[in-house]
């Protein structure tokens, strides 16, 4: 792909940077900032700056948040004793648009998966551990893609958890096995969290 300008190639390069855009579809985007009034791009590249330095990550579920602690923690009218646990903030996102599920939230951060370097120590499990044992949790809803990483992390936890007196359950497998929980349809996800059932029908070794 060649470019008459060095500054349309950088910016093209760059969007490119950005997962699930090529060459042509960086070049398209970058055509359309072109054509648009440059006080519109200014507040474009300043919003994205500000989020990139002002997000946070909340201290209690590691959602992403404004503050210290996120909206959904922040609520009291949430039920507390639920933590419904997700592997990152893109699935806190589809569990929310069900508009089904009115617990709080973990984000683990990934899923245990050896093969790719990830273990326990890396994600958010510790975190969780501690909120199970400070806070009066009452069920876990473990919210993980049905992989096998997925139910070695689900055990992973479950071992953890064992000294203690909570109920954990999964949601049902209307989620295909193998399937990504975003790509699910708001339906199938409903229904999967109001019909979870308990880890160990799902998570023998």
């Amino acid at each position: 792909m060649q470019f008459s300008s060095s500054l349309l190639e950088d910016a093209v390069n760059e969007f490119a940077r950005l997962p699930g855009i090529g060459k042509k579809t960086a070049l398209r985007l970058v055509l359309h900032l072109v054509k648009q009034d440059a006080a519109l791009v200014q507040s474009f590249g300043e919003t994205v700056l500000k989020m990139r330095q002002e997000i946070k990550f909340c201290q209690r579920c590691c959602n992403i948040s404004d503050a210290d602690v996120c909206s959904i923690c922040s609520n009291s009218m949430r039920r507390h004793e639920m933590v419904c646990v997700v592997e990152n903030i893109r699935d806190v996102i589809a569990i929310e648009s069900t508009q089904q599920y009115n617990g709080t939230y973990h984000v683990l951060g990934g899923i245990i998966s050896p093969l790719d370097g990830v273990g326990p120590d890396q994600l958010n499990i510790e975190l969780l551990i501690n909120r199970v044992q400070k806070e009066n949790v009452q069920e876990l809803i473990f919210a993980l893609n049905p992989t096998i990483q997925g139910d070695t992390t689900i055990y992973y936890i479950q071992k953890k958890l064992q000294p203690h007196s909570i109920n954990i359950t999964t949601i049902a497998r209307g989620i295909a096995f193998g399937g990504e929980l975003e790509y699910a349809d708001e339906m199938t996800l409903a229904r999967s969290l109001q019909n979870r059932v308990p880890v160990e029908r799902f998570v023998n070794y």
